[in-house]
């Protein structure tokens, strides 16, 4: 393997999944890389225009009721079972893995998530990013990524301009999803002065010399490249953000 020449003083820090908040409401057990609802940490305020990952897991049956939200990207990124969603533009369709469902907020949505089975839960990933417009017109998107789509390498899911047939998002942000196992590996370069968040939704996974297991996130300011070696039945999400700090 050929170890990507990092500029020179590139910072790193690891997001331990036990140190994540907690949320347990029976029907749902809940894990936030970030300050979300009652769990607020000054030091894990979203990095720079992400502002959430919400780790769910919900009961069979169960879920969200409708709810409003404005000016917020907001993806779902399901790992098992099924979600179904609708919404107050007309939407109601089920997200399976695979699948990535894209609300942009805007100037004003309501939606539900409830999960889709009675007899299984469902296990998902919800995520906010801050878009660069407010009050601009809601919208939505669904797109399924094979896992051959994903399977050792980093495959665009989320872009600002559809690249490769990916949702788009309304922020100077990119989202790359990747399955790894083995002798997998890859390489993401960063464009100039960026940062990454890395997010492991399974597995393990060595990124730029890092072993992570499932939940653990890691942050980089200053890299010139992401890689991730090693994988071990590994789900990873990257993003390549902004180098500002939290922009919330």
């Amino acid at each position: 393997m050929n170890t990507p020449i990092l500029s020179a003083r590139p910072s790193i820090e690891i997001r331990p999944a036990d140190q994540r908040g907690v949320a347990e409401h029976g029907w749902l057990s809940s894990r936030h890389s970030f300050s979300f609802a009652h769990y607020d940490d000054p030091k894990q305020r979203g990095f720079s225009d992400l502002l959430v990952i919400n780790d769910d897991t919900v009961a069979p049956g169960a879920g969200f009721g409708m709810h409003p939200h404005r000016d917020m990207e907001i993806f779902s990124y399901v790992l098992d079972g099924v979600l179904e969603h609708k919404d107050t533009m007309g939407n109601g369709s089920q997200i399976r893995p695979g699948d990535v469902q894209m609300i942009s907020a805007g100037r004003g949505i309501a939606h539900s998530e409830f999960n889709g089975s009675q007899t299984e839960q469902v296990k998902f990933l919800q995520i906010w990013i801050l878009p660069d417009e407010h009050g601009t017109p809601p919208g939505y998107q669904q797109i399924h990524f094979a896992a051959e789509e994903k399977r050792g390498r980093l495959r665009p899911i989320v872009t600002p301009d559809g690249a490769e047939g990916s949702i788009r998002i309304r922020q100077d942000a990119r989202v790359y999803a990747g399955l790894f196992d083995g002798d997998e590996e890859a390489t993401l370069p960063l464009r100039g002065d960026r940062h990454a968040y890395v997010h492991v939704a399974r597995g393990e996974v060595t990124v730029n010399g890092m072993r992570l297991g499932s939940g653990d996130g890691l942050k980089l300011r200053g890299a010139d490249a992401v890689w991730l070696t090693e994988g071990r039945d590994a789900e990873v999400l990257v993003f390549d953000l902004r180098a500002v700090e939290t922009a919330y």
